[in-house]
């Protein structure tokens, strides 16, 4: 049984800085693309970043323009896990954060095959 769970949310102010962590069991961790989503309130779930199959840096990655400069999407294969580095963060970041894994990876939620309960993150002062 595929089991993805997410930790590291929380409160913070504006300008601050998180570390979301999503933990892999049940699947070959490194044969999955891995991606991390956001819903905000009253939102649709949107795309945030993933990480293809390759923890290098540089073009196995895509981040939606809201975060683009400000998040950062690493994975360690080695511990079935994939981070997402949030800084500068802004109200409009306010969110439940769920990580995501499928063979393909991409933007599109229905690429993704498996889905984590997600962390809330709240952004306020």
């Amino acid at each position: 049984q595929v089991q993805l769970v997410e930790s590291g949310g929380g409160l913070v102010q504006p300008g601050g800085s998180l570390r979301l962590s999503c933990a892999a069991s049940g699947l070959t961790f490194r044969d999955y693309a891995m991606a991390w989503f956001r819903q905000g309130p009253g939102k649709e779930r949107e795309f945030v970043t993933a990480i293809r199959l390759s923890g290098l840096s540089g073009g196995n990655t895509d981040y939606a323009d809201s975060v683009k400069g400000r998040f950062t999407i690493s994975r360690d294969n080695a511990k079935n896990t994939v981070y997402l580095q949030m800084n500068s963060l802004k109200p409009e970041d306010t969110a439940v954060y769920h990580c995501a894994a499928g063979p393909n990876g991409g933007t599109r939620r229905d690429n993704y095959a498996y889905w984590g309960q997600g962390t809330q993150v709240t952004v306020s002062s």
